[in-house]
């Protein structure tokens, strides 16, 4: 059983049902479309509308299940960060008229995803712990435990690919090989040091730590913008800040604030995305389960209240919504 949940937010079976699992559309003037794991894009000459669908995948997997509310979760987090750091770094949004709905700029994506960590986790500290002392050409100091603070948060980008993995890429190669010009990648640094001191401002406010996030950004015209999510729990990695001290000086597993509790309940039912595994079946109370952990992120983040959208007709909704600002 999965055993995460803090609050219980009760689904019925009405609404179990209304998961969005994908959407298809076609507009007037639409030029192509895109899907990506949890998201359908919509594109346009000059601009693009990314609707927030309720998928959810794990190790590189989408899960065959859609997770009700998680879409407007996810869509809404973004939102309030990208509305709350306009001032401080421009962006691609220009208006979110749906909860699954968020409506920018076309932007012509940099090769390179801005990765900045300011504590010793995940796939960082599984490279210091395999001997590593250098992370994208970025110095390491001897003597750090996982989930330590670093010295100073440092960025660690890396590829953008179109198949396969992102794999990690130094500043000298990114400029090297050409995939951003250094005028350009200056920014970008500017950009990224800037976004998370002020998430990390944002997430102490909540009594939280931003652990590492990623940040993509684009070029429209001659303006370099930042694109996509930022701060939301599946592109960030959030501790609680509460008790970090002393289960760090203990030697305990930091309390997470992600979707950390979905992957570990896969590896508990046997599955990590390797060959030969089956995705366990995904009955309707852990799908509750989760969809109620999503919800409870969300308020957690952004100290907002959930409001559920209407689910009376949530394609139609989400269609008439795009259609009426394109």
């Amino acid at each position: 059983m999965l055993n995460i949940i803090s609050y219980f937010w009760p689904l019925n079976e009405k609404r179990m049902k209304q998961g969005i699992k994908d959407t298809q559309f076609k507009f007037p003037g639409q030029v192509d479309f895109y899907r990506g794991k949890v998201r359908d894009v919509y594109i346009f000459e000059q601009s693009i509308a990314v609707v927030a669908t309720d998928r959810i995948s794990a190790f590189d997997v989408v899960l065959p299940k859609a997770i009700p509310y998680k879409g407007q979760v996810l869509n809404q987090i973004a939102y309030h960060f990208l509305s709350s750091t306009a001032t401080l770094v421009p962006n691609w949004v220009t208006a979110s008229p749906d909860p699954n709905v968020t409506i920018g700029k076309r932007c012509v994506p940099f090769k390179v995803e801005m990765v900045i960590r300011g504590y010793l986790a995940g796939h960082a500290w599984r490279e210091y712990r395999d001997g590593k002392r250098s992370l994208c050409g970025v110095a390491l100091p001897e003597g750090l435990k996982e989930n330590d603070p670093l010295p100073e948060p440092i960025i660690t980008p890396t590829t953008k690919a179109d198949q396969g993995h992102d794999e990690d890429i130094s500043r000298e190669d990114i400029l090297a090989g050409g995939l951003v010009a250094e005028e350009d990648y200056l920014v970008l640094e500017k950009y990224t040091r800037t976004l998370f001191e002020k998430g990390t401002e944002m997430a102490r406010e909540k009594g939280l730590i931003l652990v590492d996030t990623k940040y993509e950004f684009g070029r429209y015209g001659d303006e370099i913008l930042l694109i996509d999510e930022i701060h939301t729990p599946d592109s960030s990695r959030y501790f609680y800040r509460e008790g970090y001290a002393e289960r760090q000086e203990q030697g305990l597993p930091q309390k997470q604030l992600s979707k950390e509790f979905v992957r570990q309940w896969l590896i508990e039912n046997g599955f990590q995305g390797k060959p030969g595994q089956s995705i366990p079946e995904m009955k309707p109370d852990i799908i509750e389960s989760i969809s109620s952990r999503y919800i409870e992120l969300y308020e957690h983040i952004t100290g907002k209240t959930f409001v559920p959208a209407n689910g009376s007709d949530m394609e139609e909704r989400i269609r008439r919504s795009i259609l009426e600002n394109i």
